[in-house]
C-alpha cells in the first residue's frame, strides 16, 4: 500500500502536507456528494454565510438554500437584529474606506 512518505521521497510533493491537500482536492472533485456534505456541516458548526457554504459545496445560493431546507435546517438570511445589521453596515464602510 502507498504511504504519504513515498510521494515526498519520490520528490512528487514537498511535504506531507501537500500530499493530503491534493489528495483531498481531488476526493472532493470526484465526490461533489462529499463536498455538499461537508459545507452543510461548515454551515452549521461555523459562523458561515449561505454564499460560503454554496461555494464551499459547488452549488448556487439558491441550490444551498434548498439544500439546507430540505436537511430542516434554516438558512440565516440575513441579519437577525438591528444591531447585526449596524455591524454589517459598519464593516461595509470600513471596508470601502480602506480600498479607496
Amino acid at each position: 500500500m502507498l504511504q504519504i512518505e513515498d510521494f515526498v521521497n519520490a520528490q512528487l510533493y514537498k511535504n506531507k502536507d501537500a500530499v493530503i491537500q491534493d489528495a483531498l482536492r481531488h476526493l472532493l472533485r470526484s465526490r461533489p456528494d462529499l463536498r455538499v456534505q461537508l459545507a452543510i456541516y461548515r454551515y452549521q458548526q461555523e459562523p458561515l454565510s449561505l454564499a460560503k457554504a454554496a461555494e464551499l459545496a459547488g452549488v448556487s445560493w439558491w441550490q444551498m438554500r434548498d439544500i439546507l431546507l430540505e436537511q430542516g435546517i434554516d438558512p440565516a438570511l440575513g441579519p437577525e437584529t438591528i444591531a447585526e445589521a449596524q455591524a454589517e453596515v459598519n464593516q461595509l464602510r470600513q471596508y470601502l474606506s480602506d480600498r479607496s
